[in-house]
């Protein structure tokens, strides 16, 4: 089951990267960029250690609970991950990703609560996506005030 939710994870960000991929040396790169951005080859290394943090957190949850109410928030907040990447990069649209970035986060913190009730460890590798969420987060509104149209 732990490769299964980290599988998960990995699964949804390899979608959301291959429509993110072929925008980044084109739209992307293209773009007035809030300070603070980092350069490029940050972003997998992020993720991909977010994907594992969170895939063990949703593991020790199952362990303790089994499949019940408590993953509930934690699928929620993967399914407005994977939305994230085709409204910001498929539609070009930091607008777009705006409205997705919002319920991410909403469902992170939401994750985070049950799951720090069910497990503190889980909640606590939680922290770290909430963290990269809300800086994501920062981005996205840099790039939306910055790129007007």
């Amino acid at each position: 089951m732990l490769a299964g939710f980290i599988g998960l994870c990995f699964v949804v960000g390899g979608i959301a990267g291959a429509m993110t991929d072929p925008n980044l040396s084109t739209w992307y790169d293209s773009l007035g960029k809030a300070p603070g951005t980092p350069p490029n080859w940050v972003f997998p290394v992020v993720w991909s250690s977010q994907y594992v943090l969170i895939g063990i957190a949703a593991w020790l949850v199952w362990r303790d609970s089994g499949i019940s109410r408590a993953l509930v928030p934690w699928f929620t907040q993967l399914f407005f991950n994977f939305l994230w990447s085709p409204a910001f990069f498929g539609l070009h649209s930091p607008g777009l990703g705006l409205v997705a970035i919002l319920p991410l986060l909403a469902s992170i913190v939401w994750t985070l609560r049950i799951f720090w009730r069910v497990r503190p460890l889980a909640g606590a590798l939680i922290v770290p996506y909430l963290v990269w969420g809300c800086y994501a987060a920062y981005l996205n509104v840099g790039f939306f005030i910055l790129n007007p149209g």
